[in-house]
């Protein structure tokens, strides 16, 4: 008999934020350390905040087109109704973060280090997120276009109710990475599924897929 191997969710902690400081943004500068803040309502767009740290922040129905967030920090920060048609956070890093109700265009996360988070409802368009490092994070009631993980490790992974059309895993490094909650239209680099679980349905859909790539003839 053939012992069953658990698959291990992502272990997130609640996000509780203090009372926050209400702020307009006005003194945010690149490589500055901003805590226990509140922005509401603001527009950063096309603005350098590369190198920036915010830690115990707040960010609700704040605009970010175009900002620089190169080797930024986020931490113990949530994000609701965050709008970023282009988002520029490549070698970012990532903890204990909640966004939900967002909108992203084009992520560039590239190398960046992303630890216990949580998408929630929101929409993402194309998110390049190779060679980072996840562990700990869900995607819940989402929607992504295009999701490039080649080259990421990813370590206790969950989507659920999550649609990604388009799914990039070439040379990636999956362990407890659970895609059972997530509807695929194409996927890539299926030599890196190890360490996914996948729904019998869901092997099924991509048979086709699976006998392409590994060079079988299916003629009935």
């Amino acid at each position: 008999m053939v012992k069953k191997l658990a698959t291990h969710p992502p272990r997130i902690d609640d996000l509780r934020l203090g009372e926050l400081a209400r702020s307009d943004g006005d003194d945010l500068r690149p490589q500055g350390r901003y805590e226990g803040l509140r922005f509401e309502g603001i527009d950063v767009g096309g603005r350098d905040l590369d190198g920036i740290e915010f830690s115990e922040c707040a960010f609700d129905d704040v605009q970010a087109h175009a900002t620089g967030f190169r080797a930024a920090t986020f931490s113990e920060v949530e994000f609701s109704r965050f709008n970023a048609p282009v988002l520029s956070a490549p070698r970012s890093r990532w903890r204990d973060v909640t966004m939900q109700g967002s909108r992203i265009g084009s992520a560039e996360l590239y190398e960046s280090y992303v630890n216990s988070v949580r998408f929630t409802g929101s929409k993402l368009g194309f998110v390049n997120a190779r060679g980072a490092q996840l562990l700990d994070v869900s995607f819940d009631g989402c929607t992504i276009d295009e999701l490039d993980l080649g080259g990421a490790h990813l370590t206790r992974v969950s989507f659920t109710d999550t649609t990604v059309r388009s799914l990039s895993l070439a040379g990636a490094k999956l362990a407890h990475v659970d895609l059972r909650g997530a509807e695929f239209a194409q996927i890539d680099g299926f030599e890196s599924l190890r360490g996914a679980t996948l729904s019998g349905y869901q092997v099924g859909a991509l048979a086709a897929s699976f006998a392409t790539h590994l060079g079988i003839v299916v003629d009935d």
